[in-house]
């Protein structure tokens, strides 16, 4: 039987390419969502049932429901993949309080509680794999996306330093920096706007979800081990 994987975000256009990655490659599956129960079924229908342990629904933007979501996570993870994908646009100082609230509970202290809850476990088992799926912004920033980009940066900079502290347990933390991504997170720009992109990225085209698939892939694989404390960069030279 493969390893069992913890996909946060499975209803997300990269969370299912992922989830159908992942499957084809014999793992076991732990499947989050949070509102796109359609998108999950229909996912479902194209994964193999025996490769399919659980399916958990949460809010995890809200802080009671991060706790309850750890209380259903009855099997054994021995990899965690957050692909959970939620941007805000905006100016920054037009943003509700709320807003932030959620965006941190989401991107930042929900990882942080789910990889609490899970360590141990790697740690007794000498592995573990945790991989956030980031983004060019928490590296480089954006205008109108200041809260998405501060969470993004806090992400990647959990990564570098949780892999030093895990490193001698056999856990590997690793992090995907995707670049302008086909996905509905960018479906309010126009076909305008989306030209302009093509224009600054040096490959002229979108990534796809299936190229950040392969990179979870590629690290999950234990000839990838010595890869530690690294946030990959899939954007096309962008």
């Amino acid at each position: 039987m493969g390893k069992n994987v913890l996909i946060i975000g499975a209803s997300g256009d990269i969370g299912c390419s992922i989830a159908e990655r992942l499957s084809a490659e014999g793992y076991q599956l732990i499947l989050h969502y949070n509102q796109n129960r359609p998108v999950l079924d229909k996912l479902r229908e194209k994964l193999d049932d025996s490769n399919i342990l659980s399916v958990i629904q949460a809010d995890l933007s809200k802080e009671n429901q991060i706790k309850e979501f750890i209380s259903h996570l009855v099997f054994p993870v021995d990899a965690i993949i957050f692909a959970s994908g939620k941007a805000h646009f905006g100016l920054f100082q037009e943003t509700a309080e709320q807003v932030m609230d959620e965006m941190l509970n989401l991107h930042v202290k929900a990882p942080w509680m789910i990889t609490k809850a899970m360590l141990p476990g790697m740690i007794h088992n000498k592995f573990g794999k945790i991989i956030f799926i980031s983004s060019i912004w928490g590296d480089v920033g954006a205008s109108y996306e200041v809260i998405y980009s501060s969470v993004k940066g806090a992400q990647n900079s959990f990564v570098k330093a949780l892999a030093k502290e895990v490193a001698p347990s056999g856990v590997s933390v690793n992090g995907i920096s995707p670049g302008y991504i086909d996905t509905k997170m960018n479906s309010h720009l126009t076909e305008e706007e989306k030209l302009a992109i093509y224009a600054e990225i040096p490959m002229n085209r979108a990534g796809t979800a299936d190229e950040i698939a392969h990179v979870t892939s590629f690290l999950l694989d234990k000839r990838s081990n010595y890869i530690q404390g690294d946030i990959i960069n899939v954007t096309g030279g962008w």
